[in-house]
């Protein structure tokens, strides 16, 4: 059985069965079940899955859109500006402490979607009932955090490329400020925050790139015996493929990561002697720490 993953308004992004065998390609639209009614997206994948494989309860893609699904979901996606300003003004009448992100409009015109972030958790009950009365439909009131906030409004990030949100990344994996440290980043804050505020989604699944690069390379504040002498391990530049040395008058010497790693194997216990310098430097911050 194919399952079809069809994307909708602002990178949101479903999974359904194709269970009538429908000819359907990737770039075309299509119609879908929604919970009341149906919806209409974009097909971005099609993928094989063995019957046992689908969920009982996923949702079935109906039919391939026509031109004139097409030109309704437009007229649908034209009134949402407007159904954004009402939701705004009543949200300023109920005083609530929310802040209004995106509207979206189900095909079928059966529910209309506002997703708002706050602070905490809100009481939006009469919210609701007055703006069921203005549309005379079902009315969805969803709470999304900073970076799902990104992912809808999408923009560039200070790479220059598309936010990865918006683009690939289907789900937010938690992102810790050591990740950046293992990477030797700055740890300035806008220097590794993204558009979102919060630390940037790269330095998790980055993360493995750079330490299958270093896996190697003797950690920075390491003592090494290389070149004649004990130099200490000041900077490591992976991309470059260089290191920056300092010997016991502090003078600095930049070498090519190669060179190091050849003058390294010339002393097998190097190795060794590296382990036991980083295992004091733990134990004498442990201590510290106690």
């Amino acid at each position: 059985m194919e399952i079809i993953e069809v994307q909708f308004k602002a990178q949101r992004k479903e999974f359904y069965k194709n269970t009538k065998a429908l000819y359907l390609r990737t770039g075309n639209h299509c119609v879908v079940q929604a919970d009341r009614g149906e919806d209409m997206g974009q097909i971005i994948s099609i993928t094989r899955a063995e019957p046992g494989e689908v969920e009982t309860d996923m949702k079935e893609v109906l039919r391939h859109a026509t031109e004139n699904d097409i030109a309704r979901l437009n007229e649908m996606r034209a009134k949402e500006s407007e159904a954004l300003k009402v939701c705004q003004q009543k949200v300023a009448e109920h005083k609530l402490p929310m802040k209004l992100v995106d509207v979206e409009n189900q095909f079928d015109g059966n529910k209309i979607t506002f997703y708002f972030t706050s602070e905490g958790r809100i009481d939006f009950r009469g919210l609701v009932k007055d703006l069921a009365g203005v549309f005379r439909t079902r009315i969805d009131l969803r709470q999304i955090g900073v970076r799902d906030e990104a992912r809808r409004f999408d923009g560039m990030g200070m790479c220059g490329r598309r936010l990865c949100c918006a683009t690939f990344l289907k789900d937010f994996e938690p992102v810790t400020l050591k990740m950046a440290k293992d990477q030797n980043l700055p740890l300035t804050p806008s220097k590794i925050s993204g558009a979102c505020g919060r630390l940037m989604c790269c330095l998790d699944y980055e993360l493995e790139y750079y330490k299958d690069l270093t896996r190697d390379i003797p950690k920075i504040g390491s003592k090494i015996h290389v070149f004649g002498g004990e130099h200490r391990i000041e900077k490591v530049d992976i991309f470059n493929r260089t290191v920056i040395l300092s010997d016991e008058d502090k003078n600095q010497v930049e070498v090519k990561l190669e060179l190091l790693q050849s003058e390294l194997s010339k002393d097998p216990g190097q190795a060794a002697k590296d382990e036991d310098n980083n295992s004091d430097r733990n134990g004498a911050d442990s201590q510290a720490g106690k």
